[in-house]
């Protein structure tokens, strides 16, 4: 199999969650922003990643190559037997991929935009050394500037909300191991994935291990969330 994607989407993290829970033998084909979205859409029909091809079969977004997966793969399960289960799964997947989402990426753009380090590590690794410069040495007062800007637009509201969310996750998992049941799951997956974006893992690799958005990643209260995090990418087989 391979798996067409960025190295640091989330949606990508979770399909290689997913492949390393199942115990699965892939290759990567990394997705060069611009000329490479072309021949993905030329592959597939889309411009987006995650995609897996497995032999004939192209598969696209990170939900239908999971249960794409699933139903090919049985012999790991990530989604239960229980219909009622399975619907507490699906449901906890798709918040994940959804508002989760929407504020994770939020958060980390605006940490981006006050930090050098992480807007340079963000970038693609075929980014050319000279532009990958030229983004670290964006002026900090511009940058900045960004920053406030995003705030002023989508107001406080959605970050207040992110906040409030993670410190009901990190209650949740401290008292319970999985989201979902007794085992590990699709559900897991994906809200590990998204909070990648949050505190990089240390399957980030340099520079981007260890970064993250100031406020959320060294808070208190969020520390058994993260904790939570990599045992479950251990588990999974991406510790």
């Amino acid at each position: 199999m391979q798996l067409h994607q960025f190295r640091h989407s989330a949606f990508c993290e979770k399909v290689r969650l997913v492949l390393a829970a199942k115990r699965l033998d892939y290759t990567v084909v990394e997705v060069t922003p611009g000329i490479g979205q072309l021949e993905l859409f030329r592959l597939s029909g889309q411009r987006q990643v995650p995609v897996l091809v497995d032999g004939a079969e192209v598969i696209a977004d990170s939900t239908a190559i999971a249960l794409y997966l699933e139903r090919h793969h049985p012999d790991v399960p990530l989604l239960p037997a229980a219909a009622a289960d399975r619907a507490r799964v699906l449901l906890i997947e798709d918040w994940a991929d959804t508002a989760l989402a929407a504020g994770c990426r939020l958060a980390l753009v605006q940490a981006a935009a006050l930090d050098p380090l992480l807007r340079s590590a963000l970038l693609p690794d075929s980014t050319p050394g000279p532009l990958r410069q030229l983004v670290s040495n964006l002026p900090s007062g511009v940058m900045a500037g960004m920053g406030e800007a995003l705030v002023s637009v989508v107001g406080t509201a959605e970050r207040q909300q992110l906040q409030t969310n993670l410190e009901q996750l990190a209650l949740l998992v401290t008292d319970q191991p999985y989201l979902v049941g007794d085992r590990l799951s699709l559900a897991d997956l994906a809200v590990a994935a998204q909070l990648g974006l949050l505190k990089f893992p240390a399957s980030s690799g340099a520079p981007l291990a260890g970064l993250g958005v100031s406020g959320i990643a060294d808070h208190p209260l969020l520390e058994p969330l993260f904790s939570w995090r990599d045992r479950i990418a251990t588990e999974a087989g991406r510790g």
